[in-house]
Formats: structure tokens, C-alpha cells, sequence
């Protein structure tokens, strides 16, 4: 009998998109994070608007474009959702 893999997220309960519920869902997000904030640490506040474009917001995209594609992957198929859905009971 064949498994289904572990999710590493799980679609939010409210909106769109997800939540990490795995150790590896953990540690893709604190990456994600720690990169972003390296990023942005590394930008200085006389940086022109060229090297403020190269240097964090390309890569920035292209980071949370890789987030999403890996919980795309490694998650439940997202959809618009507020709540669950009421039992219903006759």
C-alpha cells in the first residue's frame, strides 16, 4: 500500500495561501525569512535606486516565487476559504 508523502504545509484556514506544518515547511520558511532580512540589511540608505532594484527587490522575487513554488509542491492545492465549511446536519 502506497503512502501519501508528508505535507510540509497545509492550506490557511482563512484566504489564500499557507502555513508551514513540518519541520522542513519550518525551515524553507525561516530561510525565506533570514534571506529577505539579509537583503535587506545589506542595502544601505545612500544605495541608488538601481542597486536597491538589483540587490533586493529582484531577488527578493525571485525568493518568494521559489517559496511558493515549493509549497505548491510540497503542500494541499490552495483555494479561497473563510473558515470550514458548517456540517451539515438533517
Amino acid at each position: 500500500m502506497e503512502q501519501s508523502p508528508k505535507l510540509w504545509f497545509k492550506r490557511k484556514q482563512y484566504g489564500w495561501g499557507w502555513t508551514p506544518v513540518s519541520w522542513q515547511g519550518w525551515l524553507v520558511t525561516a530561510l525565506y525569512i533570514a534571506l529577505v532580512v539579509g537583503l535587506g540589511i545589506a542595502v544601505e540608505n545612500a544605495s541608488s535606486r538601481r542597486e536597491v532594484l538589483l540587490f533586493f527587490v529582484l531577488p527578493t522575487l525571485v525568493l518568494t516565487t521559489t517559496l511558493i513554488r515549493i509549497a505548491y509542491k510540497k503542500g494541499e492545492r490552495p483555494h479561497w476559504q473563510w473558515g470550514k465549511k458548517p456540517s451539515r446536519t438533517l
